[in-house]
């Protein structure tokens, strides 16, 4: 397929009439946002518990940074269920996942061995890998020509999500005890069975499911934009783990107060939240390409005045990078299910296992250069490296404006 073939696609007229919708069906979309949410709530729980179970069983950090890697190394099986997911039933993940993971996740604390503790976190991992290649799937297909705004109802849900879990699990520690925090699970499990109410009307199997291509020759026709795709995300993975993992680390070398670099990440979240809710609706009017350019640039711009700034006004950049790094999330999933609607699971299960390999590196890379010279050359570095980037743009697909302005 040639690339210039793919200049401007509409935005999957033909999964749209599959569905047989041509609304936004706000309520459904919103309901699987929710979900995606409490999910994640539930996930954030590691990060805290960590401390107390490495007390618990003795650990080394080395041990305790394996229990991280039991929960997000079944990230690398999202193309394989995305793959089985196209042929069967989308629903039953997005029922089912925030029960499964809100009970393992809440059990970890109260694991007598360090063997169960990593089982369980196992199984919330699986768990995760399987709502995460569908979820958004589901939420495209009933988000018809708005895929983008379906997008980012996606992700709000998990961003949120994120930030609730640690203080929930926090606040559940210190009120009633690590022994009490299995309560918690009540939580997923009630929202699995709203969610079994909210979508018990849709189609077990969905009538795309039979347009399917074999996996062979699904992944030969999405190499033209997956390949560009990729390289856009190795190169913006050292910008986005910079920021998500050592923001504070660094901020604390370059001699901010506590206080600073602990509202960091709080400040970056909340203007991330508003980018990512903005984007996907904007790229939905204006095309995909003009946004994600904006947030390649506006990522690096704000990284080098971050560089140069001291004290309280780095959070005006803080406040841009935040906004402009997360904008290209939502829209990068729906260039990726809008190219492929006969295998939009498959799809979205290869970026996503795309993503977690990138970023997995990235964490590395970022570490190492931070041991080998400081973290503000791997910002540096970072911010050049996520402009690397654009010229792939043009390789990918563009979306034609779906909404009149």
């Amino acid at each position: 397929m040639n690339p210039s073939s793919q200049t401007e696609i509409t935005a999957a007229p033909a999964s749209t009439a599959a569905v047989g919708e041509s609304t936004f069906r706000a309520g459904k979309v919103s309901a699987i946002a929710a979900a995606h949410g409490v999910h994640d709530t539930y996930q954030a729980f590691l990060p805290p518990l960590l401390p107390l179970l490495i007390e618990k069983f003795s650990l080394i950090k080395t041990e305790a940074g394996l229990l991280s890697v039991f929960m997000t190394a079944p990230s690398l099986l999202q193309p394989f269920i995305g793959y089985l997911a196209d042929r069967r039933s989308l629903r039953i993940f997005v029922i089912l996942t925030p029960a499964l993971t809100a009970l393992a996740m809440s059990l970890v604390g109260i694991a007598p061995f360090y063997w169960l503790a990593a089982m369980l976190l196992l199984i919330a991992g699986l768990s995760s890998a399987s709502l995460h290649a569908t979820g958004p799937v589901l939420a495209g297909r009933l988000s018809a020509s708005r895929l983008g705004l379906g997008m980012s109802f996606w992700m709000v849900g998990g961003e949120l999500g994120r930030t609730l879990g640690p203080i929930i699990i926090v606040a559940a520690v210190s009120t009633l005890g690590v022994q009490r925090t299995p309560w918690l699970a009540v939580g997923g499990v009630l929202v699995s069975l709203w969610m079994a109410y909210q979508l018990r009307h849709l189609p077990r199997r969905h009538p795309e499911s039979h347009q399917a291509l074999p996996w062979k020759k699904a992944i030969i026709t999405m190499r033209p934009v997956l390949i560009p795709l990729s390289i856009i995300l190795v190169t913006r993975a050292l910008a986005f783990v910079s920021v998500s993992t050592y923001l504070p680390t660094f901020l604390t070398e370059e001699g901010a107060s506590l206080m600073l670099a602990g509202a960091s990440l709080s400040v970056l979240e909340a203007a991330g939240v508003i980018g990512a809710m903005i984007s996907g609706s904007l790229s939905d009017r204006i095309g995909r390409r003009p946004v994600m350019t904006f947030s390649l640039i506006s990522t690096s711009l704000f990284i080098f005045l971050l560089l140069n700034l001291r004290g309280w006004l780095q959070f005006p950049a803080l406040l841009g990078l935040g906004f402009g790094l997360l904008s290209m999330t939502p829209v990068v999933m729906a260039i990726v299910q809008e190219s492929f609607p006969e295998n939009r699971a498959l799809a979205n299960g290869i970026y996503m296992a795309v993503s977690f390999v990138s970023s997995s590196f990235a964490t590395l890379a970022i570490g190492a250069i931070g041991d080998l010279f400081n973290l503000r050359t791997a910002y540096l570095l970072s911010a050049v490296l996520v402009l690397v980037g654009l010229p792939f743009l043009f390789r990918l697909p563009g979306s034609r404006k779906t909404l009149k302005s």
